[in-house]
Formats: C-alpha cells, structure tokens, sequence
C-alpha cells in the first residue's frame, strides 16, 4: 500500500524514549529552567530545525522520482519525527505548571525542587534534585518527583530516616543534606 494513504495515528505523539505519564489526578510540576528548556527546543525545532529539513525536502522533490530519492524519503521522515516532537511539547508545554523552588531556600525539610544528599544502609551516598517529569535525568542526578525515592524522601527532614520499596526490598535512607536554589535578587 502506498504510504501517502498511511494515516498517523495519535499514538505518534509519544517520543521514543517514552516519558511516563502523570499520576492520575496529579499536575506536571517543572522547575523554570525545564520550563525554559522545553520552550527553547519547542522553539527550536519550529524556526531552525523543521525549515531545514522542510527545504532539504523542497530541493529533493523537485529531482524528480520520489521513489527511490534517499534525501526526500528520509526528509520527510524526519520532518515527521520534528512534527511529532512539536505536538508532544506543545502538549506537555500547556499541562505545566512551573513551580519555583527557591521559595523553599533555607528550611531542611524536602519538597519539590529540593536537592538531597543521603546516605544508603551500606554506607553509599547519593546527592539528587526533585524536579519534575519532563526534566528527570537519573544518571546527572535528577529524579522525577513521582519516582519511588523521591516520594519517600518528600516532607522529610535533615537527620531523618526514610523507608521505601526498592527493587531489591525494603530500603533505609538517611538524609544528610537538604538545599534549595537561591532566590534571585527581584530588580
């Protein structure tokens, strides 16, 4: 069957690294800077991004057979891959609601936007920030505040210990440092 009678379903809004979907019930807390990462790659992919391939595509359509053109088939490949970014952010960009954490700078107890150092039960410790979905980055040390230890250690407090279901069992976790961003100077 002939791709151009190939309709896209919805389900190609998802990227492929697939973000988990919003707890029922729950809002899409971000920090400003994710907030402001996803607008510039929004807009990114808008005015630079999707222009290009959309003139590569130009350019290669007009050499003729399409058929068996390499830069037209995977231009329009990826223009639809640029598409389909474009409507997944301009959907997550609407359900947001961005929440400075440097209203909380200076108390030790963890909320949303917190950056934690604890200690495991084999002595093992870890520093994370709590920020939202569309920004975790476990391996640089940013966890969604819908992950596991980031529940557990939500409302906890410097010195505390907090219990949580881990993978491997039960986990104690021990929390040695709590620090928020500072709040910029209002000009």
């Amino acid at each position: 069957m002939n791709k151009a009678f190939v309709k896209e379903t919805d389900e190609d809004d998802e990227p492929e690294h697939g973000l988990p979907a919003l707890p029922a019930g729950f809002k899409n807390y971000i920090t400003p800077a994710g907030h402001q990462r996803l607008k510039d790659e929004l807009l990114f992919l808008i005015d630079k991004d999707r222009p290009e391939v959309v003139k590569i595509v130009s350019w290669a359509a007009s050499n003729g057979d399409r058929s068996e053109n390499g830069d037209y088939i995977y231009g329009k490949r990826r223009l639809r891959e640029i598409d389909r970014r474009i409507r997944f952010l301009i959907k997550r960009l609407d359900l947001v609601e961005e929440f400075d954490p440097s209203v909380h700078f200076g108390i030790d107890q963890i909320f949303f936007g917190a950056t934690v150092t604890y200690e495991k039960q084999g002595g093992e410790q870890n520093t994370v920030t709590i920020v939202g979905i569309d920004e975790s980055d476990p391996l640089h040390g940013s966890i969604s505040w819908v992950s596991p230890v980031a529940r557990a250690l939500t409302k906890a407090h410097e010195g505390d210990t907090v219990t949580f279901k881990a993978p491997g069992g039960m986990e104690e976790l021990y929390v040695l440092k709590v620090t928020y961003p500072e709040p910029e100077a209002k000009k």
